[in-house]
């Protein structure tokens, strides 16, 4: 356990403690109850209990705040770069480091998800890992019946599996290896179908979701992933601030006479972002569901010119925008108020 305590000395005492990651991350039973002791034991009241983004920062986090702990989760990126600066790399120095950035301020708090929103984003990372193991395995069934000149042809689900067996029926030695992994695929695919129903069933009692999905081309992986990454639509000021949270717009370069935008900055959620790069809506293969949106309009204008993907990216930050402030105002999609 590594915990640092530090002091300002002024009109009065406060007392920061710094808890690194690999305190309560080498410890995954460690008991709040017992670490909230050991801190009052220093001191009856703690200014605050001050530790970096990690694996089980969530957990952290909401079980010291239910023992009355004041606790601040800053920014690892942040933190990493006063934590080198140490010549000796200890935990005690870690925590020592941390305590002394919140004496000074110099920290980028950030907002810990509920229980609740953690749940959804779950299931979310699960379906979706699922979905991708499926596609590997099939593309891996393809990839060795080629071996034999067994040629699957273009087809997905349940067509798929009756086209294995079919070529696999006259060539039992190639079937004892592959008809493994075709039952992978099935099982996996199964309970990939199962999440997806528990994933839509939630959408469907959620007023914020069934509120979103009016928007043309946008499903309940992408109000899902946003709904439950934004939280409270309070936490932005403007809804301009959103697309520059979820890290779509460009970064800047400027020093002296230099001064030119990159790429996007990809410093923020990749699970939200990707839906939203990837949602119908967005400058979408299908012009037809997408005309009455602005977001679509403006991607097709740009699509001759700049191709698919570039135009994806660009008219991604128009969705989020317009996704905030339907929650704000609690209206559904009109075209003319995304014109606007």
């Amino acid at each position: 356990m590594s915990i640092s305590g530090s002091t300002f000395r002024g009109k009065r005492r406060r007392y920061l403690f710094g808890v690194t990651a690999s305190a309560f991350a080498a410890q995954v039973c460690l008991d709040p109850q017992l670490l909230a002791a050991l801190i009052r034991k220093h001191v009856r009241e703690a200014e605050g209990v001050v530790f970096e983004t990690g694996p089980l920062s969530i957990w952290f986090y909401h079980a010291l705040t239910a023992e009355g702990l004041p606790t601040i989760c800053i920014d690892a990126c942040h933190a990493k770069a006063a934590l080198d600066l140490a010549a000796n790399k200890t935990g005690a120095n870690d925590a020592d480091s941390l305590a002394h950035l919140a004496e000074v301020g110099f920290y980028k708090e950030v907002r810990v998800k509920s229980f609740h929103s953690m749940l959804g984003r779950t299931l979310l990372a699960a379906r979706t890992r699922l979905v991708r193991i499926g596609t590997e395995l099939s593309n891996q069934v393809r990839s060795l019946m080629k071996t034999f000149r067994l040629v699957v042809p273009p087809a997905s689900g349940s067509k798929f599996e009756r086209q294995v067996e079919a070529l696999l029926a006259d060539n039992a030695d190639p079937g004892r290896i592959i008809r493994p992994q075709l039952e992978a695929w099935h099982a996996v695919r199964l309970r990939a179908a199962e999440l997806g129903r528990k994933l839509l069933a939630d959408a469907r009692r959620g007023d914020a979701c069934q509120l979103l999905m009016t928007i043309p081309g946008v499903g309940v992986v992408t109000v899902t992933s946003f709904v439950t990454a934004i939280e409270d639509p309070t936490n932005f000021q403007r809804s301009r601030s959103v697309g520059v949270w979820v890290a779509l717009t460009t970064r800047r370069y400027q020093s002296g006479e230099i001064d030119f935008d990159g790429h996007i900055s990809r410093r923020s959620d990749r699970h939200l972002r990707a839906p939203l790069r990837g949602s119908d809506g967005v400058a979408g293969p299908q012009p037809v569901r997408v005309r009455s949106a602005q977001v679509g309009s403006a991607g097709l204008q740009l699509r001759e010119r700049l191709g698919f993907k570039r135009v994806a990216v660009a008219v991604a930050p128009k969705l989020p925008v317009i996704m905030h402030s339907m929650l704000i105002t609690g209206e559904p999609f009109k075209e003319t108020r995304a014109t606007a």
